[in-house]
Parts: structure tokens; C-alpha cells; sequence
């Protein structure tokens, strides 16, 4: 398509949603150098490129398994289970189906939108509104602080699966160095067909290396593996420890991972997550299959999906619900609108605004129906209750898990599949995040890093690597603990508020509405207005108030952190949300004009908000309508009777 953008625009001339949109098109070209050139070709237009200096997607799929594993992490496999698992099961459910439907679907949509279209990241989209820039760089804080314990996790991850490649897996006997007295040995057994044949103890008191233990004191080899192996944890924060050599490794090998997916951006990433999202849900299928199976199953299940009905007028129930939809699907966190920016500007973004969250609920509910069969199970060994089970925390995963792989034929094999499953979902995690930040500071400081994006990847990476390390301390897990406890307790609900706010009531949902028009053809219902300027920020604003009203201070099973402790989490949750009012001082402060004045310049989108290629500024139903024939008109007097001669 060859274009001269001093004689010919795209416009739409009949309905043209803004002339000032029209007008911040053509200046925003000017301004960043993203203008199209004099000689280029329709097929350009489709390349990878898109003639707006970002790498685009090479197929809607990759886009679509891209936000599916950003969504869907390691988190989905310990986090939602656990947090079912600590309010009563069921009861947990409603209220996380409640918050998907009314405040994660919107606000997904609306990150899609913003990402796309303007082609930028989580900074350079407030050009928006750049008051509220601030919010950017608090998203930007708190992806930073989050990357840094993930792939401490996939370490662990790794960890295990080292120790799997062996005949008889380390955490299904008691045999071990690192065991205690209270080593339960669960299951024995059959050599040949590898079925158990029951458990060990018959009577509320058990025999193990000539001691007696009550069921109090009992703990299963898989525990004893994750706490005096994996571990060698401490007695708390306080007594820090020292550096766990094997872990170390493990993260190190973890940031090599990852690197090597990311250094070539989207284009490397894009391929990758066929294999690793779609893997999982292979072995979960599986997974389910056995867990079904195992004596006791049914009792975690019903303790899953019969609700304990007065658990729904605790606040803290709900609260810790849309806590978790958040954290597992993301919203708030900059990935969307990262991903997002890398689509073609036409891209009909509403299938996936619908389809990844609710791929996400639904895997955390697969993944929350497997954990609680194989809790069933456990207490049927142990003689226990299912509430009774476990140490509530992240190693749910580590500890269940294990538990019920240990009952599988060729166990070695399935625990092999198993950690190679939490592997890619972690990975996919970390794709999302880093991303985040990487695409973020390129496009904020183009001149300095868009040449510069693999040395800068490198560098990223270094840095999460030094920032993993007291995490790989014998008493790290107490440090992950309070990090995850704090990190996304604010923040992202304070993003989700502000772009409904900004959505609603500044931009304004018609402009937002022309926008999305322009991009995909169709106009949005009127009921996601309402959802973003009523329904969606008043119930995020309401989870923020229960989570505050009924918020405890972080612990670890029944160990209580010092208040010190306590306090550095609150500095950890706040360091992302300072940005937010400084940004909005710094600008005022700057702006001309009295108070209201400057506020109200500075809430304005910027002259240079808007698509980032000249001929994305008309409608796309007026932009099909004309040949390419047409398109390769240079007069631009010519191009206007051709084009309002097929408007009418």
C-alpha cells in the first residue's frame, strides 16, 4: 500500500467519532516517529511489525495461550486451593465466581482495549490521562517485586523434579536421613504392580522406629521432605540460616530458563506457549482421574462443594475471594495491556477478554477439586479431619501433591510429569511479568533500550536472580510467606479502580466506545458501561474494605511472625502505591494554571494519545470499504471523493 502521509490520510469523513482524535493520530505520528513511510506496501501493513516499531503477534492463537499462561500459574495449583481450603470449602466459591463475572471480565476488557489501542505498555498508555501515570509505575513496582519470588518457586519446582529421576521417589518412605520419629509412612507398596495395599497404621496410635506417635504429632514423608529437605527450614524469620546451595542452583538454572524463552520477545514467547500452556491441562486430566480414586476422595469433595452457608456473612470470606481472583487472574498487574499492545490493530479483542478468565476460574476450580480428593485421601490415612489435614501455605502444593503421586504405578514417571506441568505454568507466569516491565522501560526510554532489548532482558534477569537469593535461605519460605501475603494486597485493586474511573467518568465510555468501534467494527453494548462506571469499581472498592476490616497479620502454619516483620510486609504492599500520589504532586506541580486548572489539563489525554499508525485512525468498516486500488491514490482530493462516494 503506498501512502504519502502529507497527501493522504485516513479518515473517517462522515462519522468521524473526534476531529481531535483524528488530529492526536496525525501529531502522534509526528511526535514518536512512528510515521509511515512513502513506499510501503499492503502486505507491510500485515507484517510483524506494523509499521508502528513493536513486534506483533504471528497468529491470534499465540495471543490468546500467551494471556491463558499469564493468567494460569503455579498459584492456581496451591493459592486457590489453600484459600478454599482455609474458608470452608464451597462456601469459598461462590462469592470467586461472583467477583469473575462482575469485576475481572470487564476489567480485562478494558486492558485489552487500552493496550491495543495505542500499541503501548503499562506507562506510556497513561498518556491517556497523565495524571494518573503514577499508577503505572506502582504496577511496574509490583510486577518487579512478584517475579522475584516466582521463580524462586520454579526453583523448588525444580528441585523436585531433579529428585524424581530415580527408582523410588525420596518423600514416599521414612527411610531417609533427614526423617524423624514422627515419619508417617502412609502406603506401602506391592512390588510388582505397584497398587497400594493400605495403610500402615490401623489404631489412632502407630508404631515408627520403636516410638510411639499420636496422630497429633504424625506427619507424612511428604511433609518431612519439603520441611527438613527441601527447606532445612528454620524456626522462624528470625534465624534466617544459611544459603541453601541446591535451591541456588535451582534458581539459577530457572533465570537461564527464562531468559533463553525471552530474548527475543514475543517472537520467541509466542511459540513457546503451545507446548507449555497447553501441557498442563493434559496432566491435570490425568491427575484427576487417579485423585478420584483414592480412598477418601469423596470426603475432600464433599468438604470442597457442600458450603458451610454461614461463611458467606463473613467478611473475610469474601474478601480473601476477590483477593484471589485478582492474584490468579492478574487484573491490575500490566500483563494485558502488554500482550495486548503487541496485537494488530483491528484484532476482534472480545473473545479473549471472555474466554481467559474464564479459562482461568475454571482451571483453579480443576485444580482446587483435585487438591481436595487428594486431602480426603490424606485424612483418611492420617484418621484426621480434612480441615485438619495440612499446614496452610504455599507448600500445599509441595506436600499433597507429592503425597498423591507417591500412590501412582511408576511414580517416578508421573512425578516427573507433574513437575514439569508446575515448571511451564511458572514460566508462563514469568513470561507475562517480565514482559511487563521490559516492554514498559523500552517504551518509556526508546532512545536508550529499543536497540539495546536482549542486553536489557539480561539484565533484568541478573538483577531477579540477586533478588531470588534470601529466598533460597533455610529460612526463606517465612520471607516468601510475608512477600506474597503483602505484595498484591493494594495495588491492583487501586489500578482496577482507576481505569474503571478513568473509563467511566474521564475518557468517557462513548469516546471508549468510538475507540473500540474504530478497532473491531462493532459497537459494545451499553451494560459494559454500566458495569465500568457503577457495578465494577464500587465492588472493587468493596473488597478493599473487607479485606482492611478483617486483614490478619501474616503467619505460617501456626508460627507467628515479630511485628517487625509484620511491618516490613506493610512497607512491601506500600511501595507500590506511593508512586501514585507523588506522581500526581510532581505533575500539578509542574503543569500552568491554577489548582483545578492543572488538574483538569493533566486528566486530559495527551495530543499524542491514540493508534500508533496514521491509517488505523479511521473506523474499520470505512477503512474496508475502499480498494486497494484506491488506497494507492496519493491526491488527497482524490481520495476523498472516492471515499464519500462509497460512504454513500
Amino acid at each position: 500500500m503506498v501512502m504519502n502521509k502529507t497527501n493522504m490520510v485516513y479518515t473517517s469523513v462522515q462519522k468521524q467519532p473526534s476531529d481531535a482524535l483524528n488530529k492526536r493520530c496525525l501529531e502522534n505520528k509526528e511526535k514518536n516517529g512512528r510515521s509511515q513511510t512513502e513506499n510501503q506496501t499492503e502486505t507491510q501493513t500485515e507484517s510483524q511489525h506494523e509499521e508502528d516499531g513493536r513486534d506483533k503477534w504471528s497468529g491470534n492463537l499465540d495471543f490468546l495461550l500467551s494471556c491463558v499462561g499469564y493468567a494460569v500459574s503455579i498459584t492456581n495449583i496451591w493459592r486457590f486451593p489453600y484459600l478454599c481450603y482455609k474458608n470452608g470449602g464451597g462456601a469459598f466459591l461462590i462469592p470467586y465466581v461472583i467477583f469473575l463475572l462482575i469485576c475481572v471480565i470487564p476489567l480485562i476488557f478494558i486492558e485489552y482495549a487500552l493496550g491495543q489501542f495505542s500499541s503501548s505498555s503499562v506507562l506510556t498508555v497513561w498518556k491517556i490521562s497523565p495524571l494518573l501515570k503514577g499508577i503505572g509505575y506502582g504496577v511496574l513496582i509490583a510486577s518487579a517485586i512478584y517475579c522475584t519470588y516466582v521463580n524462586v518457586i520454579i526453583s523448588w519446582v525444580l528441585y523436585f523434579l531433579y529428585q524424581s529421576f530415580t527408582s523410588v521417589l525420596p518423600w514416599s518412605h521414612c527411610n531417609n536421613d533427614w526423617n524423624t520419629i514422627n515419619c508417617h509412612d502412609t502406603h506401602v507398596y506391592n512390588t510388582s504392580s505397584g497398587i497400594q495395599n493400605g495403610p500402615v497404621y490401623t489404631s489412632p496410635f502407630g508404631i515408627q522406629n520403636g516410638t510411639v506417635t499420636t496422630n497429633e504429632t504424625k506427619k507424612t514423608a511428604s511433609e518431612e521432605f519439603w520441611t527438613h529437605n527441601v527447606l532445612q527450614i528454620t524456626d522462624g524469620i528470625e534465624n534466617i540460616g544459611g544459603i541453601r546451595l541446591e535451591l541456588l542452583i535451582c534458581l539459577f538454572v530457572a533465570w537461564i530458563i527464562v531468559f533463553l524463552c525471552l530474548c527475543k520477545g514475543i517472537k520467541s514467547s509466542g511459540k513457546v506457549v503451545y507446548v507449555t500452556v497447553t501441557f498442563p491441562y493434559v496432566v491435570l486430566l490425568i491427575f484427576l482421574v487417579r485423585a478420584v480414586t483414592l480412598p477418601g476422595a469423596i470426603d475432600g469433595i464433599k468438604y470442597m462443594f457442600i458450603p458451610k452457608w454461614h461463611k458467606l456473612i463473613s467478611s473475610q470470606v469474601w474478601g480473601e475471594a476477590a483477593l484471589q481472583i485478582f492474584f490468579s487472574t492478574a487484573v491490575g498487574w500490566g500483563g494485558y495491556i502488554t500482550f495486548a499492545s503487541f496485537n494488530r490493530f483491528h484484532h476482534n479483542l472480545y473473545r479473549e477478554a471472555i474466554l481467559v478468565p474464564l479459562i482461568n476460574g475454571g482451571t483453579s476450580i480443576l485444580a482446587g477439586f483435585i487438591a481436595f480428593c487428594i486431602l480426603g485421601y490424606m485424612a483418611n490415612i492420617k484418621g484426621m479431619h480434612v480441615a485438619d489435614v495440612v499446614d496452610q501455605g504455599p507448600g500445599l502444593a509441595f506436600v499433597a501433591y507429592p503425597e498423591a503421586i507417591s500412590t501412582f504405578p511408576v511414580s517416578p514417571l508421573w512425578a516427573v510429569l507433574f513437575f514439569l506441568m508446575m515448571l511451564t505454568l511458572g514460566i508462563d507466569t514469568q513470561f507475562g511479568t517480565i514482559e511487563t516491565m521490559h516492554s514498559a522501560l523500552v517504551d518509556e526510554y526508546p532512545k536508550l533500550l529499543r536497540n539495546r532489548k536482549t542486553l536489557f532482558m539480561s539484565a533484568i534477569c541478573c538483577v531477579g536472580f540477586l533478588s531470588g537469593i534470601p529466598y533460597v535461605m533455610n529460612g526463606g519460605i517465612y520471607i516468601l510467606q510475608t512477600v506474597d501475603w503483602y505484595v498484591g494486597l493494594i495495588t491492583p485493586m487501586i489500578a482496577a479502580i482507576m481505569e474503571c474511573i478513568l473509563i467511566g467518568w474521564i475518557y468517557g465510555t462513548e469516546q471508549f466506545y468510538d475507540d473500540l468501534e474504530m478497532m473491531t467494527g462493532k459497537r459494545p453494548s451499553c451494560l459494559w458501561g454500566i458495569f465500568w462506571k457503577f457495578i465494577t469499581p464500587t465492588s472493587v472498592v468493596l473488597m478493599i474494605v473487607f479485606n482492611m476490616i478483617q486483614f490478619t497479620p501474616v503467619s505460617y502454619g501456626t508460627y507467628k511472625y515479630p511485628s517487625w516483620a509484620v511491618g516490613a510486609g506493610w512497607i512491601i504492599s506500600f511501595a507500590s502505591v506511593i508512586p501514585i500520589p507523588l506522581y500526581i504532586i510532581k505533575d500539578v506541580w509542574s503543569a500552568e494554571g491554577t489548582i483545578l486548572q492543572r488538574i483538569k489539563t493533566r486528566l486530559t489525554s495527551d495530543s499524542d494519545y491514540g493508534p500508533a499508525v496514521e491509517v488505523n485512525c479511521t473506523k474499520q468498516v470505512e477503512l474496508l470499504r475502499l480498494t486497494t486500488t484506491e488506497r494507492m491514490v496519493n491526491d488527497s482530493s482524490k481520495q476523498l471523493e472516492k471515499f464519500e462516494e462509497k460512504m454513500i
